[in-house]
């Protein structure tokens, strides 16, 4: 018998829940809860899936006015304005910042993609929020990532070569680098280059508006032009003031062609947004032109510490990483998205397409063509190394150093 009552609520419940207020529902289910008397709360309550904290307030309504109706206001709202529980990311005000630092130091994502995850556990995050004073649950952690940008994801192969052991600490000390250059008003930098691109009436990726059936006319063959070749843009972006510097050379990305970049942004936005600077934090692959094994990139290095009086810091992230290179997803991917589908015919077009670069949150660019030469193939003799004023750190001095400026000779 007792089933038989159980399905029947069951099906009323079900019948008149869709049409019902939070108010009306309430007193609906109380309602029924008193005709069955004793025991009758706890039934429907089974029954309905209604928590008897909810029945048993409806049921104190019933018996207070039996004729009540629920106090509406001309919008037709039941629930006072403002009434509910408040969001904890809204009564915890540093919840979000708090989060996010948790994640940051190992944040994952696809240099062409807006989108990052990290590899912790919302579970995981969870605790360590509640360790730090907070009281949140796993689900919020969920839904606060989602607000911010980020999902969790399966592994994937895109590492460029073998994991080094001590990748994640190197990630870790970068990290604290960055933030105790920021809290002291000194420089930090991300560079890096970006891939060469052909000059010409080449096709590029992506779609562009353009009236139906007449699709921007490219070559078939992507073949160097003779006349305009290649360019190398390379990369400065200032990762406190959200502003990128790209240079556009013609000629080979060679480290001196590099540490130009780094002196033009200096020069050209640097010494200006940083006039007290004392240090230079920069952040760069350990390969390529600005690599980590590179002397030609250090002694250069040591011409802009002397020219500027700036002590030139350096970290190199580790092996097989350089697609989290800050500026591959904070810069070169919003370019890439910038100009989708339009061809690049000439240097002109590529700077004025990157310069026009920015995005939501401030991102500004500016973007200088350069046409000067930078031979490959320069040997740096042991004796020329040897004058480097370079220090090392504790911690990998391979990967982190700084290279003071030199005083001039008598």
């Amino acid at each position: 018998m007792g089933m038989d009552i159980d399905q029947q609520i069951r099906k009323r419940f079900e019948l008149v829940a869709p049409v019902l207020d939070e108010r009306r529902l309430r007193l609906y289910v109380a309602a029924e809860a008193l005709a069955l008397g004793y025991g009758g709360i706890s039934l429907v309550a089974r029954a309905t899936g209604i928590s008897r904290p909810t029945i048993t307030l409806g049921c104190q309504e019933l018996s207070a006015a039996k004729d009540a109706t629920p106090p509406q206001d001309a919008s037709g709202r039941i629930r006072k304005s403002g009434g509910g529980r408040k969001r904890t990311a809204t009564t915890d005000q540093t919840l979000r910042s708090d989060l996010e630092s948790l994640i940051e130091p190992v944040t994952r994502g696809d240099p062409e993609s807006p989108l990052r995850w990290t590899s912790k556990s919302v579970r995981r995050l969870a605790g360590e929020l509640n360790s730090m004073g907070h009281q949140v649950s796993f689900r919020i952690v969920t839904q606060l990532l989602r607000a911010m940008d980020y999902s969790l994801q399966a592994n994937r192969k895109v590492l460029e070569g073998s994991s080094h052991p001590d990748r994640d600490a190197q990630f870790e000390h970068i990290h604290q680098k960055v933030k105790a250059f920021q809290a002291s008003g000194q420089p930090v930098i991300s560079v890096d280059t970006k891939k060469k691109e052909l000059v010409g009436a080449f096709r590029n990726n992506g779609r562009e508006l353009r009236p139906k059936g007449d699709p921007e006319k490219v070559r078939v063959h992507d073949f160097e032009s003779e006349a305009l070749g290649q360019v190398a843009p390379y990369g400065v972006y200032d990762q406190t003031h959200n502003t990128g510097w790209v240079h556009v050379g013609t000629d080979h990305d060679t480290a001196a062609f590099a540490v130009e970049s780094i002196r033009r942004w200096w020069n050209m936005m640097g010494r200006q947004l940083y006039p007290q600077a004392q240090r230079l934090l920069i952040t760069a692959d350990g390969g390529g032109s600005n690599g980590a094994r590179t002397r030609l990139w250090k002694i250069e290095l040591q011409k802009l510490a002397n020219a500027t009086g700036l002590e030139m810091a350096v970290s190199h992230l580790p092996p097989g990483t350089s697609q989290w290179n800050k500026i591959e997803h904070r810069l070169f991917s919003y370019i890439s998205q910038n100009w989708r589908g339009q061809p690049l015919v000439s240097h002109e077009v590529i700077v004025n397409l990157m310069a026009s670069t920015t995005t939501r949150t401030g991102l500004t660019v500016r973007c200088e063509l350069d046409t000067n030469k930078y031979p490959k193939g320069i040997k740096v003799t042991d004796e020329e190394f040897k004058h480097l004023n370079l220090v090392r750190d504790e911690f990998h001095g391979e990967w982190n150093y700084t290279i003071k400026s030199t005083p001039p000779e008598m």
